[in-house]
């Protein structure tokens, strides 16, 4: 399994959130992954190889996932929830894919996914508990499924032109659905007599 790999390429401004203060980050990604980074610092290649102790060939996607993430704005802190949870994803929103490299269009979209002082990403994330970051072209968004597709319905919604309070109202709908959904789990079953 270890001649399995990927390759990425990250923003040149990234590659030292990547490897982090001493080589900590990418030593911490290595072991607790079971992967191989090989960086270039030059022009933001990453390689990313399964070392031979890896068994588990999605390792490499979520590998993947994970450098990307932190190669899109996330802290590693954040970014390592892809490790330390299996139910967290990495979504990733190209907005030059929507607005066609429209500079102005993807300026004025990110200042409203962004909100007056911080106050709509902020929102995003503390009504659907994912991790919403902008950089760049992109908006990255970590979480589990539901955080993840709720806070990205949220994010075309406001791409679609949507008043913010129309987006509010949308997540704290669905804040309350998702609280009741895991409320719901810890109901215990009525006892029969």
């Amino acid at each position: 399994m270890s001649n399995l790999n990927s390759f990425i390429r990250i923003p040149k401004e990234r590659v030292g959130i990547l490897v982090g203060p001493e080589g900590k980050t990418k030593a911490y990604i290595e072991k607790h992954m079971k992967i191989n980074l090989e960086i270039d610092s030059e022009d933001g290649g990453i390689t990313i190889k399964l070392a031979k102790d890896q068994d588990d060939p999605s390792m490499l996607l979520r590998a993947k996932d994970l450098v990307t993430a932190i190669g899109r704005g996330f802290a590693s802190e954040i970014a390592f929830r892809l490790i330390h949870n299996e139910d967290s994803i990495f979504d990733l929103i190209d907005l030059r894919v929507i607005f066609d490299r429209s500079d102005a269009d993807i300026k004025r979209i990110k200042s409203r996914i962004i909100g007056s002082e911080g106050k709509t990403r902020r929102l995003i994330e503390e009504l659907t508990e994912a991790n919403v970051t902008i950089y760049g072209h992109t908006v990255g968004i970590i979480g589990n499924y539901d955080e993840a597709d709720t806070a990205r319905q949220a994010v075309q919604m406001i791409i679609d032109g949507c008043e913010h309070k129309t987006v509010y109202r949308y997540l704290q709908h669905k804040r309350t659905e998702m609280k009741k959904e895991k409320l719901q789990l810890w109901e215990t079953p009525p006892k029969d007599r």
